[in-house]
């Protein structure tokens, strides 16, 4: 006579956590899949069961019925840019906190590329955060008709959307280099694809024209430290005396190879960027830049997208995260 397995030879199931936490298992399972869903003491019991069984929970499994994979993505530009720590960590933070799992994919700088790969991703996810995203309009349009999809500094018709407040930085930074003297500037742009460079520009033209500064824009420009270097011979062709990098990296970029060109910060050129990333702070001299929340904006578009697969409605885009200009030893008064 065949022996029934014991319970050590083969995978704990739900079923088996209930028994021992002596609970119902429609309550294990809400307690493992959606934290907060039952009484703090129940659920430490139930967890404190799971870890005695060595239970892993698979939500793939729980996708059979219900269609649900309970996994979303996250799709960046270049994971290696600092900018986007950050928002990996709101993202995930907020996604886990759900019953998540978050994919992380990158194009590396491609619309190309960030299409296949959103196209790969879609049959394994139920929705997508577009963060730095390259994709035209209509790109992004015909992937929120098939899943639910949330941009990060992009505004695109009929998609949810978290941007930074962009008016209050460019103006706070503005304000500062014309308390400095500076009369010309030049904006080291961002590459053409990019939503939020287009509209760093406008804004600051504007701004530009309301104080009686000139402004130059030199791009289109890679968001990499080595395309801030590139950049540099345009720059000193405008004659401009305080230059505006797209992001934090491309003014680095600029620092560094004005030092080898014998240039000193800021007393031949002031710099500045955008984000605040990590690092900033750090080089000599430490960077002037505008600080955008992108802990607050990765929390926010997963939010979003919970909300959306809830059954909210596709279309929000909430008020704007405040952003703050920071200044630091790299912007100074303008060469006499």
């Amino acid at each position: 006579m065949s022996e029934t397995p014991s319970r050590s030879t083969k995978a704990p199931t739900i079923y088996d956590i209930a028994e021992l936490a002596g609970v119902n298992p429609s309550t294990v399972s809400r307690a493992l899949s959606k934290p907060g869903r039952v009484s703090a003491k129940t659920e430490a019991r139930i967890r404190a069961a799971a870890d005695q069984l060595d239970f892993r929970f698979n939500p793939m499994a729980r996708a059979l019925p219900t269609g649900r994979r309970q996994t979303l993505a996250l799709v960046v530009a270049d994971i290696t840019n600092p900018v986007i720590f950050g928002i990996v960590r709101g993202a995930e933070k907020t996604a886990a906190e759900a019953g998540y799992t978050l994919v992380i994919a990158e194009s590396q700088e491609s619309d190309e590329a960030e299409a296949e790969t959103i196209e790969r991703l879609l049959p394994s996810v139920d929705g997508v955060v577009l963060a730095t995203t390259r994709l035209s309009n209509e790109r992004i349009t015909a992937l929120a008709a098939k899943k639910p999809a949330v941009l990060i500094n992009r505004a695109v018709d009929g998609v949810s959307g978290v941007l930074p407040d962009i008016d209050s930085g460019v103006d706070a930074l503005l304000t500062h280099l014309d308390g400095l003297g500076h009369r010309a500037l030049v904006y080291v742009a961002g590459p053409s694809t990019s939503w939020i460079s287009a509209r760093r520009f406008e804004r600051l033209l504007e701004g530009a024209e309301q104080r009686g500064m000139a402004l130059t824009e030199v791009g289109h420009n890679v968001p990499t430290i080595e395309g801030g270097r590139d950049a540099l011979r345009r720059v000193i062709a405008s004659r401009a005396t305080a230059v505006i990098g797209f992001n934090d990296l491309i003014a680095i970029g600029l620092m560094q190879a004005a030092a080898e060109q014998g240039l000193v910060v800021p007393r031949d050129l002031s710099v500045s960027g955008f984000d605040d990333i990590f690092g900033s702070e750090l080089i000599t001299p430490p960077l002037t830049t505008v600080r955008a929340q992108l802990t607050a904006a990765g929390a926010r578009a997963v939010e979003r997208l919970l909300e959306i697969l809830a059954g909210a409605e596709d279309e929000r885009t909430d008020a704007p995260l405040e952003t703050t200009l920071v200044i630091r030893e790299s912007t100074g008064a303008a060469p006499s």
